[in-house]
């Protein structure tokens, strides 16, 4: 540990001057040898920290998404190379190349605390020993090491003995007690953050080995921090339970703002996106319209969330944009119109389809187009043939019959509509 102390000596003197100045806050308010204003400035200063480290989280998250997309190319990439390591190797660095991604960038947050981490647990430890360090004066170590938190030194670890405990003014039992409640909680807060990562913030569309290397490191890593907490002085523990919780509440906020695509974070909060444009009519705020962006830029690649919210607009009577706005279906028609597309959104109206007749209003209007059809003949027929038309109400003698009448069975030509050739006049007289 002296090894790594004078590594990161360097660094020991700016963090021993951003707890002092923290201290000089809360002292005003807890007392200068208050356990909480010792404590609140190791909280402060985890929190200052982290704020810095922002950036480096936002890079976090992309490189973790990017690496969630080339897993499938990955895979195809160890399948057809599994029997050449070297040639494996190349064409990995050549698809990390194309697509811009750093597997290193997200572990870049946790390398950038490792820095602090020690440098305060060089602090602690050299508190703990009586020595100054920093800027920390001999009345400030002094001060810092009578701080308790519930009755355990801010210096004291699980495995000290009775003797160098009791050289801090505290008892065995209460330091094992508070430092196995912290570290229970550390473990927990940790496991909770890889666990809503998992659940609820993954691609569950692609199955892939990171998913299944993310759920061992759920497990491994709470254990990790269970075995190596015992080794932790009590204010490190205050440091690493508040980064957790930190972590934990700060990705509790990007999976409900900005979830991974495919996740089942990203259907609730479309769900929710589709429930606010139904009553406001828009989508407010650059990051709402960003993904919606992305989502129509998907065009058919749409997962089917994505699906589900576009077409859940459409029903409402909007339609995304590829700006990520929403607009009227009315005015898209206008906009279809004016460019000649002829589509139709949905929500505009349509032609009303007839309604399905009965069976006997069908055969009634058959009928009545024959009876109809039959008069315009028999007209037709009379306006050929004036000469041939009889006179209503007298029959014919002799019970004789026209051909083509009733009488022979058949039907006459103006019944039919057909047209004979007209036929010559025969002369009243024979020779």
């Amino acid at each position: 540990m002296d090894t790594i102390a004078s590594f990161f000596s360097f660094i020991t003197t700016p963090v021993s001057w951003i707890i002092v100045q923290f201290h000089s806050l809360y002292g005003a308010v807890f007392g200068q040898s208050s356990g909480w204003a010792w404590g609140l400035s190791i909280v402060s200063l985890v929190i200052l920290i982290r704020i810095c480290l922002i950036p480096l989280f936002v890079k976090q998250i992309k490189a973790t998404r990017a690496m969630q997309t080339l897993q499938p190319e990955m895979k195809k990439i160890q399948e057809r190379y599994k029997n050449d390591k070297q040639r494996q190797s190349e064409e990995m660095m050549k698809l990390y190349k194309e697509s811009g991604t750093n597997p290193l960038s997200s572990c870049l947050p946790i390398l950038a605390q490792s820095p602090f981490f020690f440098a305060l647990y060089h602090v602690l430890n050299t508190i703990a020993q009586g020595k100054t360090i920093g800027v920390l004066n001999q009345d400030l170590v002094d001060s810092a090491r009578q701080a308790h938190i519930f009755g355990a030194p801010l210096a004291s670890k699980f495995t000290d003995s009775a003797d160098v405990i009791g050289q801090l003014n505290a008892s065995v039992t209460d330091v094992r007690v508070v430092t196995v409640i912290m570290i229970v909680l550390m473990s927990l807060s940790q496991f909770f953050t890889q666990r809503q990562l998992m659940t609820k913030n993954v691609d569950t569309t692609v199955k892939t080995p990171f998913m299944q290397q993310q759920k061992m490191l759920m497990y491994v890593f709470p254990i990790i921090f269970a075995v190596f907490g015992i080794n932790f002085p009590v204010g490190v523990l205050v440091y690493w339970l508040t980064t957790n919780v930190w972590t934990m509440g700060q990705q509790m906020y990007v999976i409900h703002n900005n979830p991974t695509p495919g996740s089942t974070a990203q259907a609730a909060y479309l769900e929710r996106l589709t429930k606010k444009v139904e009553r406001s009519g828009t989508i407010r705020g650059r990051g709402r319209r960003a993904i919606v962006k992305a989502i129509v830029a998907k065009g058919r690649d749409r997962n089917p969330a994505e699906r589900k919210f576009v077409n859940g607009l459409n029903k409402l009577g909007f339609a995304a944009q590829p700006d990520g706005s929403v607009v009227k279906s009315d005015k898209l028609a206008a906009d279809q119109a004016h460019d000649g597309s002829g589509a139709t959104p949905t929500g505009t109206a349509k032609r009303q389809q007839p309604k399905r007749q009965t069976k006997a209003q069908r055969q009634a209007a058959v009928k009545a187009a024959q009876d109809a059809q039959a008069e315009a003949d028999a007209e037709a027929a009379e306006a050929d043939h004036p000469e041939s038309a009889k006179p209503q109400g007298k029959k014919p003698q002799g019970g004789a019959t026209k051909a083509g009448g009733p009488g022979n069975g058949g039907r006459s030509r103006a019944q039919s509509g057909r047209k004979g050739p007209q036929q010559r006049s025969k002369s009243s007289s024979k020779k």
